[in-house]
């Protein structure tokens, strides 16, 4: 499947708070994949503890959101976050489903949207 964005919408009682607990490995997991590791193992501590700070205050954290290949983005009007490439849209659909694994693993509801704005295609 090609798609330029891979949507996580959160279903039923899971909200952001409920990924404090595998953001780390959510991160890691997005990072590794594109091939976005930072070199310096304290900037992805910095990236994973901002995050995860908002997170357990159930608010919307930053994501990853740095220029490169692939982005993490919390939107502001939806309870969700996506990855968005601009270069390969089939490196979206693998890794997204991964991260939709690691999502159901951790018992987090969620609905998965190929390509959408908002809810719309």
């Amino acid at each position: 499947m090609k798609a330029s964005s891979c949507h996580f919408v959160l279903s039923g009682e899971s909200d952001y708070k409920h990924l404090a607990k595998v953001f780390p490995d959510l991160l890691g997991l997005f990072l590794k994949e594109t091939g976005q590791m930072p070199e310096d193992e304290e900037v992805l501590h910095m990236f994973i503890e901002l995050n995860v700070s908002d997170l357990e205050r159930n608010l919307k954290p930053e994501g990853y959101n740095r220029k490169g290949r692939m982005r993490m983005i919390f939107p502001m009007d939806r309870k969700e976050f996506y990855i968005r490439s601009t270069s390969k849209p089939t490196e979206v659909a693998r890794v997204g489903e991964r991260i939709s694994e690691v999502l159901s693993a951790a018992g987090i509801e969620h609905e998965v949207e190929h390509d959408t704005v908002n809810g719309v295609r």
